[in-house]
């Protein structure tokens, strides 16, 4: 087992094997393959590491969407309060909705095959959820696992929270129509332009149960610190990544390969070895960040093109065709748009 896989978090991997939320069978294959790479459940707790997401593709060897998204909405339903490891502490003592949202920030500490993007508006917050598995099918059980794990303990913390709710980017299998009409099913839309979880407006302020301010400061200052610790593990992928998010429209290569204290040519080499480059790890950020400012009608297309740094409304537009097959107008057809996010 090579550290660097892409997983979930250990007690929320235990959890599934222990609540009979997997058959037995599958049970028994995922214990397999810990035997076979030298691990354990206890192991995965005691040393802080992810079971890797691949296990599922190995024991569902004919994986696709439908049952992807089918083991996503089980799999969250045995999600609890204490599954996500240093999130744990901050989330049973936030003191409101945002508050919990705010620490999908800190997902690398517990995860990372799932990102997230955060944009608000008039409308209230919309979480982008983007997976990077390289398996599609994964991909699905990974965002719907993690959407749906939210509003489970959005529900858990706050209450009523149904003006909440998750958007996935697939037509909603059949499997799902028939066999899943349990709490919360009104509140997940599929064929949506990309995968979110929208808060509104007035339910960001939402009290939570277990309120405690200073423990939830303590908490977050513990996560910072840690973040940054571990940030001298990062890939360089990842590190560029981040510091794009701070500037997409503006950084250049040269600026990023001097922010992280090396030339171009390097940053360019050590990209190549994680099978990248600085283009695509730019144009895959760009891509995510476009279709969540579209969806906020608040702000012009015009304006979007300005702040992810081109030139004019042409090349922006040009750059989402390629990506997506539609015009950001298109994009923009209501049609494509819950109607309670965003403006009419």
């Amino acid at each position: 087992m090579k550290l660097s896989d892409e997983g979930v978090p250990p007690l929320a991997f235990v959890q599934l094997l222990e609540r009979r939320a997997l058959d037995p069978d599958a049970a028994a294959r995922l214990r397999a393959i810990m035997h076979r790479e030298g691990t354990s459940e206890a192991t995965l707790i005691q040393h802080d590491v992810q079971a890797p997401i691949r296990w599922f593709r190995e024991v569902y060897p004919e994986l696709d969407i439908a049952q992807a998204t089918r083991l996503g909405f089980a799999f969250a339903e045995q999600a609890q309060l204490t599954s996500f490891g240093p999130l744990s502490s901050p989330l049973i003592s936030a003191g409101s909705v945002a508050e919990i949202v705010d620490l999908l920030t800190y997902l690398p500490l517990i995860s990372t095959a799932l990102k997230s993007q955060f944009h608000t508006g008039d409308y209230g917050l919309i979480a982008g959820l983007t997976a990077h598995t390289g398996d599609s099918a994964l991909d699905c059980l990974v965002i719907t696992y993690g959407g749906s794990a939210l509003l489970r303990l959005l529900d858990m913390l706050a209450g009523d929270i149904s003006p909440v709710t998750l958007h996935l980017s697939w037509p909603e299998p059949a499997e799902v129509v028939s066999h899943d009409e349990g709490p919360g099913s009104n509140r997940r839309f599929f064929d949506a332009p990309i995968s979110f979880v929208h808060v509104p407006e007035d339910t960001l302020n939402k009290a939570c149960r277990f309120s405690d301010p200073l423990a939830y400061r303590l908490a977050i200052a513990d996560l910072q610190r840690t973040l940054a610790q571990r940030s001298g593990s990062m890939s360089s992928t990842e590190k560029v990544r981040q510091l794009l998010e701070k500037d997409l429209g503006q950084r250049t290569n040269h600026d990023v390969a001097q922010a992280l204290s090396m030339s171009s040519s390097t940053l360019k080499r050590r990209l190549a070895e994680e099978g990248t480059t600085y283009s695509k790890v730019r144009q895959s950020l760009l891509y995510e960040h476009a279709m969540l400012r579209l969806l906020d009608r608040s702000v012009s297309v015009s304006e979007i093109a300005t702040e992810l740094g081109y030139s004019d409304l042409a090349n922006f537009s040009h750059a989402f065709k390629r990506w997506t097959g539609r015009s950001p107008k298109d994009f923009r057809n209501p049609r494509a748009l819950t109607p309670r996010v965003g403006h009419a």
